[in-house]
């Protein structure tokens, strides 16, 4: 079993035992590089259109004769190698970007990730984050407690009072338990879990 240490807001610590197939595997970058890449692509919003040959406004006539004036050959000016013409392989909404990844390995590969955040001191376990106003200078304290700074909070819910408190810190994000995801992890110095969502990770990806 692996120790986790858990904070309180009055300064108390505790030690947590987890799960070792879940906080204690090895560093896969394989894994993580394609968990990463099929989020991302799978979050593209495809709207980008661009106009084929076909598809733009012009003449189709050839702008001139095809031999005896000394130039190169051309056809119509919907050329994709002259200005205003069409491109060659445009860009379309129906693209698929979809990338599939078995359910096992992103279980695997959120287990590595959260594994590399508790090697690298990234990953900090507080005793709950229960806060009994919407007052963001109340929250801000609350992570003055803790040595909070460009985190992500992962909560079990996050009720009206975290969410207003909350939305407008620089550099803080809180999300729900079930909006994990491999980029939100990655992308703050910090992971801030409380108890309870330490409790329910370890029961979803063991």
């Amino acid at each position: 079993m692996t120790k986790i240490i858990c904070r309180s807001e009055d300064g108390r610590v505790e030690d947590m035992e987890v799960s070792d197939a879940v906080f204690d595997r090895s560093y896969n970058e394989a894994v993580v590089h394609q968990l990463i890449t099929s989020y991302l692509s799978n979050a593209r919003s495809v709207t980008r259109a661009q106009k084929g040959r076909s598809e733009v406004v012009g003449s189709s006539r050839k702008l001139w004769r095809q031999k005896g004036t000394g130039r190169a050959r051309v056809g119509a000016a919907s050329n994709p190698l002259w200005k205003g013409g069409g491109r060659i392989f445009p860009n379309k909404p129906t693209e698929n970007y979809h990338k599939k990844i078995n359910r096992k390995m992103y279980r695997v590969g959120i287990s590595i990730i959260f594994s590399q955040l508790l090697r690298n001191n990234r990953l900090i376990v507080i005793d709950n984050l229960q806060l009994e106003t919407e007052k963001t200078k109340r929250f801000v304290e609350k992570l003055r407690k803790f040595n909070l700074e460009n985190a992500v909070i992962i909560t079990n819910e996050i009720d009206k009072n975290l969410y207003l408190a909350s939305r407008n810190v620089p550099d803080i994000k809180v999300i729900e338990l079930n909006s994990i995801n491999p980029a939100s992890l990655l992308s703050y110095d910090n992971v801030v879990v409380t108890r309870e969502v330490i409790n329910k990770i370890e029961s979803v990806l063991q």
